[in-house]
């Protein structure tokens, strides 16, 4: 993808930025930026693309997004509706991987600071104990001084690059060029198929919302997200079924309807060959 680069903002008498934000619904645009991005979902649930990764994404995750890595997070459909008492919040940490100074990474003692560092390049998404010990830390840095906050943030990276829960999202990576029509055509092309994916889709439709002839739209998405549209949307359609499963509150031949499949072997072997699992097989490992 060509995502938007965004320039990130902090005081002049800060060397990261940190903030909190509570909004009705998160709903960026797909962009990268050259600070890493420290994330705390402290409420809210959705669909978060992190280079060519697609996972679902729940209240209590923590991730680290990796310099100039695109990513973009969006929230499921009932944050949209209006409702006041549903809302979103997250807080958020900038800092550049040097911010400390040239040779501070290099020391034997933050060797692993600095490999996960690199291993942030693909996106990474904490588990089980480093989540957790991660969280309360990230959340008082809001309302910290300043040398404090630094300490802090270093203890966090530290307990981070320790621990051995998480997994990698982004099988690549690759630096972005700005080109704010790709910006715009990509962001149009994820806001519709995200909205109309438990329907069925034509490349006519999705090329006239890109505004290119079909023949273009296959070639042109491909050639930005080093996969087809119909293997995206199986992801989208995957992934939803994967949250519902999870959630455990309907049937398997529901949540195949829900996901956007329209014969249950389809389900089952698109499901399958997506995560190595039936469904059933998911949903009882997940909730035993």
């Amino acid at each position: 993808m060509k995502p938007q680069l965004l320039k990130v903002s902090k005081a002049l008498a800060q060397s990261f930025s940190v903030r909190r934000d509570v909004v009705l619904y998160f709903y960026n645009r797909w962009h990268y930026h050259p600070e890493l991005e420290l994330l705390h979902i402290e409420q809210g649930s959705g669909t978060q693309f992190v280079g060519d990764s697609i996972q679902h994404f729940n209240s209590g995750d923590v991730l680290l997004i990796g310099s100039n890595l695109p990513h973009y997070w969006r929230c499921d459909e009932k944050y949209f509706q209006g409702n006041e008492d549903l809302y979103a919040q997250a807080t958020v940490v900038h800092f550049l991987g040097d911010m400390w100074g040239s040779t501070f990474l290099s020391l034997p003692e933050n060797q692993a600071i600095a490999e996960l560092i690199q291993r942030a390049k693909h996106g990474i998404r904490f588990l089980d104990s480093a989540r957790d010990t991660s969280r309360e830390l990230i959340q008082s840095l809001l309302h910290q001084t300043s040398g404090n906050r630094l300490i802090t943030l270093y203890q966090i990276l530290d307990i981070l690059a320790q621990s051995h829960d998480y997994e990698l999202l982004s099988t690549t990576f690759q630096t972005p060029q700005l080109d704010e029509d790709d910006t715009d055509r990509i962001n149009r092309i994820y806001t519709y198929s995200l909205t109309h994916f438990q329907q069925k889709i034509s490349i006519e439709e999705v090329a006239a919302v890109a505004n290119i002839s079909p023949n273009s739209f296959c070639r042109y998405f491909k050639s930005r997200s080093r996969k087809t549209y119909s293997r995206f949307l199986l992801e989208l359609r995957v992934g939803h079924a994967c949250k519902l499963l999870r959630e455990n509150n309907l049937s398997i031949a529901q949540i195949c309807f829900e996901s956007g499949f329209h014969t249950f072997s389809n389900f089952n072997k698109y499901f399958k060959s997506l995560t190595g699992k039936s469904p059933i097989q998911y949903q009882r490992e997940y909730i035993a």
